[in-house]
């Protein structure tokens, strides 16, 4: 099912959180495709004290993929994101 929008102006400034309830941040701007009228991306704000500033780091924020989002109302619900770990974060294998 799409997700639908009657503006693209009333998203801006939505609080966006991951689908187990992590405070994400702040929509600061879309990637529009204009040929095919769609939405691509949301593009994130990190706010301080959320879920994406641990995360992220000295980042400012996170471009999400629109197929990422399960649903826009008085928030943003977008699929729970996870730091890839680096290597060498991995405990060794046993061999």
């Amino acid at each position: 099912m799409a997700i639908k929008i009657a503006s693209v102006t009333e998203a801006f400034g939505k609080d966006v959180f991951t689908d187990k309830g992590m405070y994400c941040g702040k929509i600061e701007d879309l990637e529009c495709d204009l040929r095919k009228f769609k939405v691509r991306a949301l593009v994130v704000r990190a706010m301080k004290g959320s879920y994406l500033t641990s995360m992220l780091g000295s980042k400012k924020g996170l471009i999400v993929p629109f197929p990422m989002v399960h649903a826009i109302g008085d928030v943003v619900i977008i699929k729970h994101i996870t730091a890839p770990v680096a290597d060498d974060d991995m405990p060794p294998a046993a061999d």
